[in-house]
């Protein structure tokens, strides 16, 4: 009798923890634009349950806090993947249920990786996705209890990139937005993010964006430590001096950007952890999160 009430508060237990995940939502359920139809072959993937690839049908699932903890702060999360899969998992659902904790509702986009196969234009494909998640979390703020001027966008790696973009590029539309709904999010969060495609860049991310031989212009375009202003939200960044696939100077030159421009925001940089940690640098006792979530306060994006 013992053994099976352990069980059964194992399993409520374990059925709370997940219960505030709701499906996921298409992010276009009239038409996917800019796509071509996919090649036979072109199947999405997923590994281990929490790599995607060849993903066709972009959505995006909520992760709602306990009730009565909502604080109507929400958030966009982008995983990383070097723009050829998604790390769903630890750049992803991990991240949304540590937001939850702190009463912030929290989105995991399902973004689309560009492709020539299945788009007319790969290099606008995933802005257009993560354009659209900002979108829709604004159409549908009253709904999900979220106050619109507190919709923020994070994002780990290449998905880092593409948060970095949709924050520097929020001007140039790349959806439909009859309503002239705002795409500029309110702040953002970067971790260990792909920022340039100059002489630091990633190369796989660079190169699965924009291609082998991209024009100048286009490279500039989405070096997007030249595309800071004024008007790019507050920011913080987070990155691994030592880190071997995306160099820390990635970071330091949108830091540098921010300054020169006067956004604020914050940069921490840890002396070791590499690339890919996600929620837990196992190199220092120090947590990450913790120092974001005293900038989210600071900021008046979370309360005391």
């Amino acid at each position: 009798m013992k053994k099976q009430f352990l069980i059964a508060m194992l399993l409520f237990a374990t059925s709370s923890l997940f219960a505030q995940q709701e499906k996921p939502i298409p992010l276009y359920p009239k038409g996917i634009p800019n796509s071509k139809k996919a090649p036979a072959d072109y199947v999405e993937k997923i590994e281990h349950g929490v790599s995607y690839s060849k993903v066709t049908d972009p959505t995006l699932t909520p992760y709602f806090p306990e009730k009565g903890k909502a604080n109507g702060t929400a958030i966009v999360i982008c995983p990383g993947g070097g723009y050829s899969h998604l790390a769903m998992g630890h750049e992803g659902a991990d991240i949304a249920r540590k937001f939850n904790e702190y009463g912030v509702t929290a989105f995991v986009l399902k973004y689309r990786l560009p492709s020539d196969e299945i788009m007319q234009d790969k290099t606008i494909g995933p802005l257009q996705d993560a354009q659209r998640a900002i979108q829709m979390v604004r159409e549908r703020a009253k709904e999900w209890g979220i106050n619109p001027d507190k919709v923020g966008i994070i994002g780990f790696s290449a998905g880092g990139h593409l948060a970095s973009t949709v924050i520097t590029h929020f001007n140039k539309v790349v959806i439909d937005n009859p309503q002239n709904i705002s795409v500029r999010p309110d702040f953002a969060i970067l971790g260990y993010p792909v920022i340039t495609f100059g002489e630091s860049a990633h190369r796989g991310s660079r190169e699965n964006l924009i291609g082998k031989n991209p024009s100048q212009e286009l490279i500039d375009l989405y070096s997007n430590e030249k595309q800071v202003t004024p008007q790019t939200p507050m920011t913080f960044i987070v990155q691994a001096e030592d880190d071997k696939t995306v160099p820390v100077q990635n970071s330091l030159m949108f830091y540098e950007a921010m300054v020169k421009n006067g956004v604020k925001g914050e940069l921490h940089i840890y002396q070791a952890g590499g690339h890919g940690f996600g929620l837990n640098n196992k190199t220092t006792k120090d947590y990450w999160f913790d120092r974001a979530v005293n900038w989210l306060k600071q900021n008046n994006f979370i309360g005391e």
